[in-house]
């Protein structure tokens, strides 16, 4: 909805990086153009340098994507949009309430695309999104996209979808949008205990960079040893996650524009390893995990390798896609087990 409101036609080109979820990409390709993808900083994030190099006449637009919840270098990539004459459409689908230099993301680009997907930092206990944007004319449009085109009840103007948000989700929304910040605060403080935890391991921890102000919708650590640790945590119940294993450039879908190689994100996406984290973890299930990743591993042939020296801990299991406001307490059995979500 957000291309066809910023009049993408077939032809056009729009930068985008390839370490994002794919439906960011998906977007401009229901649009008839072209993806063109871009590869990442040492944040995770899409790199301006590589950006510039990647503009061709055929260019209309970029989709900066916060990834993880941690702001792209807005800065760099406004002057880029300014000087070149192109739009930016921010995808803050995984960064509600994060700010860059004071500001919140989402107030930089001509337009921003929010998700409220079940994990999102913000949610309405079901799955959308939104469409923000100061300018009338896109408002306009967007309005009319959602709901098949029509001014009225009676009269569509052009094609658009069933985008409706119903009123129950929207209350729902506005409730939990009064506590986004306090749920932010919530995950950089288990940020920071991880931080405080893991220090001094062979991994290499998230990094808020300056002028930004991360709220760790995912706490993406990287090693190069990933496999044996995703397997060294899994003999303990704790469950981890990749965001993305394959990158967007690298998808059947896109194998027709044959995209060129990507060399920083195509490495970053064999080391990535998404630890647990949402607003309704407790401490004592944060010292769990972050106790397993530096307990002594147990003796197998799968998992070998020592990552730290301190005593296993009791177990927890994690499933992605699930958020819970308040964590549940640990069931009483002879194995103590704490669910994490």
């Amino acid at each position: 909805m957000a291309m066809k409101a910023l009049g993408v036609k077939p032809g056009d080109e729009v930068l985008v990086p390839s370490h994002t979820a794919f439906p960011t990409a998906e977007a401009i390709l229901f649009a008839d153009a072209t993806p063109v993808f871009v590869d990442v900083t040492d944040a995770c994030t899409i790199d301006p340098e590589d950006a510039v190099t990647k503009i061709s006449a055929r260019t209309v637009g970029i989709v900066p994507v916060h990834i993880y919840g941690h702001p792209v270098q807005v800065d760099a990539f406004q002057t880029l949009a300014s000087q070149r004459r192109l739009w930016m459409l921010e995808d803050c689908c995984q960064a509600h309430g994060a700010t860059w230099r004071g500001q919140r993301i989402g107030s930089f680009g001509r337009a921003a695309a929010f998700s409220f997907y079940p994990s999102k930092n913000l949610t309405v206990m079901g799955d959308g999104g939104i469409l923000v944007t100061d300018d009338d004319e896109i408002a306009a449009r967007g309005r009319r996209l959602r709901d098949h085109g029509r001014v009225n009840k009676d009269v569509h103007t052009e094609l658009g979808f069933n985008l409706r948000f119903n009123d129950v989700q929207a209350a729902i929304g506005r409730v939990l949008l009064r506590r986004l910040d306090s749920m932010n605060a919530r995950r950089r403080a288990i940020a920071a205990r991880y931080a405080q935890a893991l220090a001094g391991l062979p991994i290499e921890l998230p990094r808020e960079q300056p002028g930004a102000r991360h709220v760790y919708h995912l706490y993406v650590i990287r090693t190069p040893r990933r496999q044996e640790l995703a397997a060294f945590l899994k003999e303990r119940s704790i469950q981890t996650g990749i965001h993305y294993p394959v990158p967007c450039h690298k998808q059947p879908a896109v194998e027709r524009l044959a995209p060129p190689p990507l060399p920083r994100t195509e490495r970053l996406v064999e080391e990535i390893l998404s630890l647990p984290i949402s607003a309704g973890h407790t401490d004592a299930e944060i010292d769990q995990v972050a106790a397993a990743d530096t307990s002594p591993a147990p003796r197998s042939r799968s998992a070998t390798s020592r990552w730290g020296s301190r005593p296993a801990a009791m177990t927890s299991s994690w499933r992605h896609g699930r958020v819970r406001y308040g964590a549940r307490r640990p069931a009483r059995r002879a194995s103590p087990t704490t669910r994490c979500r």
